[in-house]
């Protein structure tokens, strides 16, 4: 089993962000599984452009390390998304990333697979970010199996430790868990199985324009 992790801080895994998301990972390794980091502080990933060349030929036209992250992303089973709280939302870095994830989310590409999200804050609305975050799960086809955030009690501290960190631990497991035994999330499938109807009728107006994720559509179904 093969989890990727990205880490959307400044900071890479330096930070409070990477110091939660080290627990969680402790957790997915509990389990035998692979893991893989991916810093955004350490690639290049470019804002979308709105050039459509993704559109034509599934491939962006941008020369970053996006596509490297697509492909990874296509590879696993399964992945965390984790992120400071940057004004009531993700980083920049992280955001540049969900904005370029557009043909992934056009094409739920990642139906079948499950997430986890992290997040740690100055001083908190914590929750708003985490649900943020589950939802973009969500529109890549993917299931959330939950989230965790936190605020900092000083650099990579957290109050309550003990307790932050033995859940952190026990989100990495559930997400193995959620791989292995192909868990369902009924209230997520409704709004995944509404939301691929949705895409799959906008890709259908579109398809003069979007040749590429027409032709996924029509693959997938048939």
């Amino acid at each position: 089993m093969k989890i990727l992790a990205i880490i959307g801080s400044p900071r890479g895994m330096l930070g409070n962000t990477g110091r939660l998301l080290d627990e969680v990972l402790a957790g997915v390794r509990e389990t035998g599984a692979e893991t893989e980091i991916i810093s955004l502080k350490t690639l290049d990933v470019q804002p979308c452009v709105a050039c459509d060349v993704c559109h034509k030929t599934g491939i962006c036209n941008i020369k970053d390390d996006y596509e490297s992250i697509k492909e990874k992303l296509l590879a696993c089973d399964g992945f965390i998304l984790a992120s400071p709280n940057y004004i009531f939302s993700v980083t920049a870095q992280m955001k540049a990333l969900f904005d370029r994830c557009n043909g992934l989310i056009h094409c739920m590409a990642l139906e079948g697979k499950y997430a986890a999200v992290v997040e740690t804050s100055g001083g908190g609305e914590d929750a708003e970010v985490v649900t943020y975050m589950g939802r973009f799960v969500n529109t890549l086809g993917a299931n959330s199996v939950g989230g965790i955030g936190s605020p900092m009690a000083g650099i990579r501290t957290f109050p309550d430790e003990t307790n932050l960190y033995a859940k952190a631990q026990n989100l990495g497991r559930e997400l193995c868990g959620a791989v292995a035994g192909q868990r369902k999330f009924p209230e997520q499938e409704e709004f995944i199985s509404g939301f691929s109807a949705r895409m799959s009728g906008l890709v259908g107006y579109m398809k003069e324009y979007w040749p590429f994720e027409r032709e996924y559509w029509d693959k997938k179904h048939p």
